[in-house]
């Protein structure tokens, strides 16, 4: 039995009928003879359901990545990736290898510039009308401490996300940032303290400009109760506890007072704001959540 190779893929002898095939130059392993065979195509195959299909591609591929730092210039982590294309009906296939060709085409390194980049790039290489690609990773934040400035890292959850329609890349900044809230009305009825909890406020932005993922981490904390970090010494705690408590914020304030901030950056083109609290005095959670898009609105108006 003879084995071939063709680059670092691997092939599978398709039968049944006629299928499209493409040239390839394959050569024996154990010889240095080269050979022209013809493999089939399946994928460019024709359709006849009459069903397009709206996004098709990978799902949860991990990847190495290095990711613009307003501190230190870089960070490396590992991101989580989704990467789809519309499909129209007359194919019967999109080609999943080329998915994993353009990832790894960009050297690791990843901004929302080169993610921009990769997102056109997949949709010409793919043929296609449409194209969304998401990006999840933990982004790091090396914090000081408000009284002692001892140092520690905080983690945020981050997602690039990216789509494509007809030649048009849209991108947005998903930040979830945690933070402490605190009960005004608890502060007001009570004699002694009042009930306090982490809370996560969600901020997906769409950008028409270039915008530090610290920018929105600051944005969001500066709104809160008190922030949040991965360290305190004694002096510390009492200075969180004590700013927590006077600045009491409902989960609509949350909302409300990032979106304030938002509406004056004119980077931020549209947007959605969630606050969830994680009630310590309840079995639930509370809940607010604000949208805008300032070019409808503008349109609109």
């Amino acid at each position: 039995m003879m084995f071939y190779y063709a680059g670092e893929r691997e092939f599978a002898g398709v039968s049944g009928g006629p299928v499209p095939v493409e040239e390839s130059t394959m050569k024996p392993a154990s010889q240095g003879v080269v050979l022209q065979s013809r493999i089939a195509d399946v994928q460019n195959s024709a359709d006849t359901r009459q069903i397009a299909i709206n996004k098709v591609g990978i799902k949860d591929i991990r990847h190495p990545v290095r990711v613009r730092d307003r501190s230190v210039g870089e960070q490396h982590t590992i991101a989580n990736f989704n990467m789809y294309v519309n499909l129209p009906h007359n194919f019967k296939g999109t080609h999943m290898s080329r998915f994993i060709e353009i990832l790894n085409a960009h050297e690791r390194e990843i901004s929302v510039d080169s993610f921009k980049d990769m997102l056109s790039e997949m949709a010409r290489r793919l043929e296609a009308e449409a194209g969304h690609i998401e990006m999840n990773f933990p982004y790091f934040v090396n914090k000081k401490a408000p009284v002692s400035g001892v140092e520690s890292l905080l983690d945020y959850d981050v997602t690039l996300i990216g789509e494509i329609r007809k030649n048009k890349p849209i991108m947005y900044i998903k930040v979830v940032v945690p933070v402490t809230s605190l009960c005004p009305c608890s502060k007001e009825i009570s004699d002694r303290g009042a009930h306090n909890q982490r809370s996560h406020v969600t901020v997906n932005v769409r950008t028409r400009g270039f915008v530090w993922i610290e920018e929105i981490i600051d944005l969001v904390e500066n709104q809160a109760s008190c922030q949040l970090y991965g360290l305190l010494k004694r002096p510390d705690e009492k200075h969180v506890t004590e700013y927590a408590y006077d600045n009491p914020k409902f989960v609509e304030d949350m909302v409300r007072d990032v979106a304030v901030q938002l509406n004056k950056d004119e980077r931020f083109s549209a947007y959605v704001v969630e606050s969830e609290n994680f009630e310590s005095i309840h079995n639930h959670s509370a809940y607010a959540l604000v949208e805008k898009d300032k070019e409808e609105d503008a349109a609109g108006g």
